[in-house]
């Protein structure tokens, strides 16, 4: 039988240092010393004591980051940077071809009841020409293509100077045509096109951000209120995460000269900035409250949050940094923007809480409970409802653990059917008008939005040889009944390339227009222009983008799986000194995100949300979400875990037996993972009300997430799963033992928990029982 570690009386508490402060390295001695020197504990020491440096260096690198970001800016991923496989290959083709970089727009005049050659109708479309080339900003217009029911008809043309920036010069054709319309109210008269799309989703997305901003800040600050009662306490943490996004700003300005950002990196960093400062302040500050309440100084109550949840909070960065590094791993333009925006975010964010943080803490002491909330302020919550759950839990343990892991399982199901495919903007409720008249562009003109593109370079491709085959695959391509008109043929100046552009069955993106590019590139192109006169055929287009994006998806998951998992085990394992408790994390995680991805696919694949979310199912999802779903899921899983697993091994080197340990740890952990959970949840949740799909999808997708991981992971599978393994929890082979003693427990002179150290207080045994138990 093994008795619990002696602790002194309350109230005892380390000297003051020499300069005054306090001494945050849980100083007592040379023992405590050797046992309690972690890089958490020392660079909150030093913090403490030099409070102006930390809190003046941390001020002045916001302000230079903030102004870097201004001045210099932000360099924007090109879409010919992203790509893979063959459309790539072909995008550089054509690219090099000398083609004119220009976008192409054009102008869909309509009637219900009109058809084209009517006065009435004709009026509008020269006045639609005569519009826009007097902006002087547009070539080659044509009115030249009719529907078939001759109750449509496009009038096209190419915007001046580069396609990479055409959506921000598109406006004044925009506004010419929009005045075309009010002339003749009884046509439908709108623009589209790459351009008009672009500029719209640009406005769309600036607008959602901006009114998600100013709903998740106030949201985040309700909830810290009544997490803490009191106002200051509750400003804090969102003072440290605003401003750790305004410094990674300035650091992904200097990022996007190595890696061009994309659109919605730092929309994601904004989200993740909430979401990860918010945490790791929590951390903190209820570990400081905690102390206090048991009657601990101000000093050391800080001291002992410094040693154990600052370290939390280093190990769990650690882990979402690496998570995110895998994705550097798919050499994806998408990713890689993703990646190291979050991994900015999160970086900054850490050195804010292991620094500028504690500085504030020691100056303000208990002053941080200023503004308290009447009926709502307290130190510690008495965590009657974990309480309750603890002793279901551990009474039956292996009941719960079955029941929990058969709940997770049935939930991630649906992931077996998961198809991903490229975003389509069409898909929703409220289109804007450019989006509105592509999609009656598609209806009026089948196969003609967003046709698949046959890139054919030779040394001429002019030749008979080559022009009957061009001619050839035209015919073999309509015979499919997948490819359709328009179909058209365009040559550069030095005869190399040959540009083929096919109509394609479907939207463009769904699993039809998939199929069509398949039957393009294995049947057609074979048996019509590949090879002759050795001329070199690839597909391109949206649908082809899609399909060879997906199959460089499934080469690199394996790689990004197995490096995030490693190096996630291995962190574990360092932290922990235990194979179980690093194997035990890896799966549970696993499960938590199998669960958020089965949820994803019920409502986003399988329409199961679309009122309620405001979208309109394409049958697929966004096929960069899974994946960086995966590893921002799986760095957030293990932040909570790792908070949780130090607090129980505090426990567990005390000398408690495992019930106990568990039981206290999960309690103990209760309040600030259950307020960083409702933080983190609410702020995602907010992404579902955003106007793009993929973005309603990464909100939904990180909620439900974190609420699983919160509430069945963490308060029922894996108390249970700990309370079964016992002992073997820290099981360590001796051919380890040469790995770094990280120290995890509470400093020795540490405060007894409120509870009394001689029994349980939820009744499951005595403090005292042994270790084995």
């Amino acid at each position: 039988m093994t008795t619990p570690t002696t602790l002194p009386p309350p109230g005892t508490g380390p000297a003051p240092s020499r300069e005054g402060g306090p001494n945050l390295a849980g100083d007592s001695g040379p023992a405590a010393d050797s046992r309690q020197s972690n890089l958490a504990g020392r660079i909150a020491g030093w913090s403490a004591r030099h409070r102006r440096a930390a809190v003046l260096g941390w001020l002045l690198f916001v302000v230079a980051a903030t102004a870097l970001s201004a001045v210099v800016g932000t360099v924007e991923a090109k879409s010919s940077e992203s790509g893979h496989g063959d459309s790539r290959r072909a995008d550089e083709i054509i690219a090099a071809a000398g083609f004119p970089d220009r976008a192409a727009e054009m102008v869909l005049v309509q009637s219900d009841t009109l058809v084209a050659d009517d006065p009435a109708f004709r009026a509008a479309v020269a006045g639609t020409t005569a519009a826009v080339e007097r902006t002087g900003l547009v070539l080659d217009v044509r009115s030249d293509a009719v529907s078939g029911d001759r109750h449509a008809v496009l009038v096209t043309f190419e915007l001046t100077g580069p396609a990479e920036d055409a959506a921000d010069r598109v406006g004044p054709v925009r506004d010419a045509v929009a005045a075309v319309q009010r002339a003749h109210p009884e046509l439908y008269v709108a623009q589209t096109g790459g351009a008009s799309i672009g500029e719209a989703i640009g406005r769309t997305l600036d607008a959602d951000m901006h009114r998600l901003s100013m709903l998740s800040i106030p949201v985040t600050l309700g909830i810290l209120v009544i997490a803490f009662g009191a106002l200051l306490a509750a400003v804090l943490p969102m003072g440290l995460a605003l401003t750790a996004f305004l410094g990674s700003l300035g650091l992904l300005a200097v990022a996007s000269r190595i890696a061009p950002a994309v659109d919605t990196t730092m929309h994601l960093m904004l989200l993740m900035g909430l979401a990860v400062g918010v945490d790791y302040c929590l951390f903190y500050l209820r570990r400081e409250r905690e102390e206090r309440a048991r009657g601990a100084s101000a000093e050391r109550a800080l001291a002992i949050a410094a040693a154990t949840s600052g370290r939390s909070v280093l190990i769990s960065a650690l882990t979402v940094i690496i998570a995110m590094s895998g994705m550097f791993l798919t050499q994806d333009t998408t990713f890689v923007s993703l990646a190291t925006g979050t991994i900015l975010v999160v970086a900054t964010a850490a050195v804010g809480s292991l620094t500028v943080l504690p500085a504030v803490l020691s100056k303000l002491g208990d002053r941080i409970d200023l503004g308290r909330v009447p009926g709502i302020y307290r130190r510690q919550s008495s965590g009657r409802f974990w309480r309750a759950t603890m002793r279901v839990v551990l009474r039956r343990p292996g009941v719960s653990a079955t029941l929990a892991a058969a709940a997770l399982l049935l939930l991630a199901v649906p992931l077996l059917g998961m198809r991903t495919a490229e975003e389509d903007v069409t898909a929703l409720r409220n289109p804007a008008p450019a989006l509105s008249a592509f999609l009656r562009v598609k209806a009026a003109f089948p196969g003609g939005a967003e046709p698949a593109v046959v890139a054919i370079r030779a040394d001429d491709v002019t030749t008979p040889a080559l022009t009957a085959a061009i001619a050839e695959l035209k015919n073999r391509a309509l015979a499919t009944g997948q490819l359709h008109e328009p179909v058209s043929v365009e040559v550069n100046p030095d005869r190399t390339v040959a540009v083929v552009k096919v109509g394609l069955a479907g939207s463009g993106v769904d699993a039809a227009s998939e199929q069509a590019v398949r039957t393009l590139r294995e049947q057609v192109v074979p048996r019509t222009v590949q090879g002759v006169d050795g001329a070199e055929v690839l597909v391109t287009g949206l649908a082809a983008d899609s399909v060879d994006f997906n199959a460089a998806l499934g080469r690199s998951v394996p790689l990004v799986f197995g490096f995030v998992l490693g190096l996630a085990f291995l962190l574990m394992l360092v932290s922990f000194r235990s194979v179980v408790v690093a194997a035990t994390a890896i799966v549970l995680n696993l499960l938590s995100v199998a669960a958020a991805y089965g949820l994803l696919v019920l409502v986003f694949q399988h329409g199961w949300g679309e009122a309620l979310l405001g979208f309109e199912s394409v049958g697929a999802i966004t096929n960069w979400v899974p994946l960086f779903l995966f590893v921002i899921l799986f760095g957030l899983s293990m932040d909570y875990h790792v908070f949780v697993l130090s607090r129980i091994r505090e426990g567990h080197e005390r000398g408690w037996p495992s019930r106990l340990a568990v039981s206290r740890g999960i309690r103990g952990t209760a309040g600030v993972i259950t307020s960083a959970a409702v933080v983190m949840v609410a702020v995602f949740a907010l992404f579902t009300t955003g106007t793009l799909v993929s973005m309603k999808e990464l909100g939904f997708g990180l909620a439900v997430a974190v609420l699983i991981d919160a509430t069945v992971v963490r308060a029922v599978l894996l108390p249970a799963v700990m309370v079964l393994l016992g002992e073997r929890n820290w099981y360590l082979p001796r051919w380890l033992g040469w790995l770094p003693r990280l120290s995890s427990e509470e400093p020795p002179n540490a405060l007894p928990p409120t509870e009394p150290v001689g029994t349980d207080p939820i009744g499951i045994e005595p403090v005292g029982a042994g270790p084995g138990r």
